[in-house]
């Protein structure tokens, strides 16, 4: 059967020992060619180097020990487990090797050999291992064993391959294959970073000769897949460059605009909006993320750049993830702008079929300024005259394909500011938006005063409730948050549905307390938010469907009932819909966590509300796969580097990917053809998002 001629493209099967039958296993572990393979690093390392005679054995430790076999026994005992035992050492040192229901050892061990096994040691009436690795000793030379003898490696594998047979596959692998692989890495490079070369990485990182290869190693396949990475980054910020819209900045706009609020923008709304003017004024379209905690004023920041779209005759769009926080942006920018005399739209799901499609011509006729709303603005048949700046907030909720097809309905590429309120820290924000330009909003509007908040166990719920009370007769309002809508079987969580009625008939009888969830028709949620916003009710009961967007000054305390079930960043949105106001605030979360990680999380939100440190640990805690949730970027897992640990690495390996792109933009240069090739392996040859 033909294969393809690059080694490293070399189906595993046709590695010694493996086979058709075999790969399949391999398959299972992401594992089709030599190069996989070489890729597929250990999870873990044991350090079987030292290896001592039976006398020097130590009861209670892990370690190699290396004897003669005096003989070997077979039998079942009376419950019919099979058992075999070796016996290692001398006429005064015996260590029993046993292994229980593996029959086909008795064909491994002779009289006489030399043999090092490996595992620890205990004291059953006699010195014994259990179930040791072991390595057959031929004329007793420890060289070139790969299961003891030296730094061994422990891979993640399935049942169907054990660890010793992975070792010696993909010892076979490097043996015969390892020499004919070209360095993805250019030797320039190799040598200004002082980086070790391929084989020396790929043979030190299975069977490492010292733990200072080892490291030397690691450090080396690290960069390059943070060097590969940022190559395809440097890559799509270089294809941004292509024309786009020009805008005239107009002397005294930016200072008419401040005047807007009866409040001071923060100084790093101010930099972030001078970052965005000197995105707007360039050629090229503007790509930037506006990343800020909770209540720093991203919108006010957005509302600018809307502004200086409109300003200059052509169209602008925001677009939310959900219908709650699109209406919430369509009050507050048609509340700012619109005496301006400028047009803004509000188009979601919930709005009739008729006032729809009167907005939809609005749009296409360009009589509409500013169009706000959900997945609505990039359904088929929604035309923009002259879309010029597309706004998406909460971006990470939308795939990439929805963020293309906005930005698609430009005539000319438009100029694109994405926002988030979730703090992602910047080792992630490089690895997942390292093509754009990043402004952060840290400080808090002011006159707002910082939530205080309290992690309490059951015990303290009438206290709460008396507390809640407290703050409803001071002139208040409250938020009650539920992880489930209704009690499901037998579970003992409460529900936002029964706690509704619980409150309404026996705490809060003489209250107006109203529920929002996210099984609510889309109208119903808009008349119970619009309710609560106006006062009408003292309480809320919610799930997380509040979580974004709801922004409600009045509301002084949030109580999150089962606190231990949700995440970092949810807890921190949660909490980021309180303090918004001029009065002290308070979130109170009621739970009682199982878990060293929510009892991590649930102090953590005690000790501080800076959303960038709570990331940081969120990071930490969970890792970046699941800190991102489902894949939104359009990039690869990575195989083996951790951003927050490697974090100095991925800045080396992304100043060199920069300086590469500008240097040689089609990667033609001879020297970078396996970076080529490695892209259109790993990212389909698709660059930009």
């Amino acid at each position: 059967m033909q294969v393809k001629k690059s080694p490293q493209h070399i189906p595993v099967r046709y590695i010694k020992g493996v086979g058709p039958k075999k790969s399949e296993s391999f398959r299972k572990l992401g594992v089709e060619t030599v190069l996989d393979l070489f890729y597929y690093l250990p999870r873990r390392y044991e350090d079987r180097s030292r290896v001592v005679p039976v006398k020097d054995a130590v009861i209670g430790e892990s370690m190699a020990v290396a004897g003669r076999v005096l003989k070997t026994n077979f039998f079942r005992a009376r419950t019919g487990t099979s058992i075999f035992e070796v016996v290692l050492g001398d006429d005064k040192n015996r260590l029993f090797a046993v292994w229980y229901n593996l029959p086909f050892m008795n064909k491994v061990f002779k009289k006489g050999q030399t043999v090092v096994f490996y595992g620890k040691v205990d004291m059953q009436k006699r010195l014994q291992m259990n179930h040791p690795a072991y390595e057959v000793v031929e004329q007793g030379k420890i060289k070139g064993a790969l299961d003891v003898g030296r730094i061994v490696p422990i891979y993640p594998l399935t049942a169907s391959i054990s660890q010793r047979y992975m070792r010696k596959v993909v010892h076979n692998a490097i043996k015969a294959h390892i020499a004919h692989i070209d360095d993805p890495l250019p030797t320039s490079l190799r040598a200004r970073r002082k980086l070790v070369d391929f084989k020396f990485a790929v043979e030190n990182i299975h069977f490492p000769y010292s733990f200072e290869n080892l490291e030397r190693a690691y450090h080396r396949l690290v960069f390059e897949e943070f060097f590969i990475l940022q190559v395809v980054m440097a890559l799509r910020r270089l294809k941004n460059r292509k024309k786009g819209i020009k805008y005239d900045l107009m002397e005294g706009l930016r200072e008419k605009f401040e005047e807007l609020f009866d409040f001071e923008l923060t100084s790093e709304q101010k930099k972030c909006i001078k970052d965005i003017e000197r995105d707007m004024a360039s050629d090229k379209p503007m790509n930037r993320l506006l990343q800020g905690d909770v209540g720093s004023g991203k919108t006010a920041v957005a509302m600018y750049a809307l502004l200086l779209a409109v300003n200059n005759g052509y169209q602008a769009a925001m677009m939310a993830p959900t219908e709650i926080l699109a209406r919430q942006h369509y009050v507050t920018v048609s509340k700012t702008l619109m005496p301006l005399g400028i047009n803004v739209r509000l188009l979601v799901s919930g709005i009739e079929a008729e006032a729809s499609g009167r907005i939809r011509k609005e749009v296409s006729s360009g009589e509409a300024d500013i169009v706000i709303g959900t997945h609505s603005l990039i359904q088929e048949g929604m035309d923009f005259d002259s879309l010029g700046l597309a706004v998406i907030d909460e971006q990470h909720k939308f795939g990439v394909a929805q963020r293309k097809s906005l930005i698609g309905k430009g005539p000319n590429p438009p100029d694109t500011l994405v926002m988030t309120a979730t703090p992602i820290p910047r080792s992630l924000a490089l690895t997942v938006y390292g093509d754009m330009d990043i402004s952060l909003l840290k400080q808090k509007p002011g006159g707002r005063q910082p939530v205080t908040t309290y992690w309490v166990g059951e015990e303290k719920r009438r206290a709460i409730y008396d507390f809640i009370r407290s703050e409803i007769d001071a002139g208040h309002q409250a938020f009650i948050v539920y992880p489930r809508v209704k009690r499901s079987g037998s579970s003992q969580m409460l529900s936002a549905e029964e706690m509704w009625e619980h409150f309404k008939e026996e705490v809060f009888p003489d209250l107006e307390v109203g529920m929002v969830h996210g099984r609510m028709k889309a109208d119903e949620k808009k008349r119970a938010m619009e309710r609560f916003r106006k006062g009408e009710q003292d309480i809320l009961v919610a799930t997380t469907v509040i979580e974004v967007g709801v922004d409600v000054p009045n509301v002084t305390v949030m109580l999150v009932e089962h606190a231990e079930r949700y995440g970092l960043a949810q807890l921190h949105q949660l909490r980021g819909r309180i303090g918004r106001g001029e009065h002290q605030s308070y979130c109170i979360l009621l739970g009682d966590p199982k878990t060293d990680s929510s009892r991590e999380r649930l102090a953590m939100m005690s000790e501080t509300d800076d959303g960038f440190k709570i990331a940081e640990k969120d990071l930490d805690i969970r890792g970046p796969g699941e800190f991102l949730g489902k894949r939104q970027s359009g990039l690869p897992e990575l195989r083996f580097g951790n951003i927050v640990r490697d974090f100095d690495i991925m800045e080396e390996a992304r100043t060199e990917a920069f300086d590469l792109v500008e240097q040689d933009p089609a990667l033609s240069d001879p020297h970078n053809r396996r970076i080529r090739e490695d892209i259109a392996e790993r990212f389909g040859g698709k660059t930009v998002k």
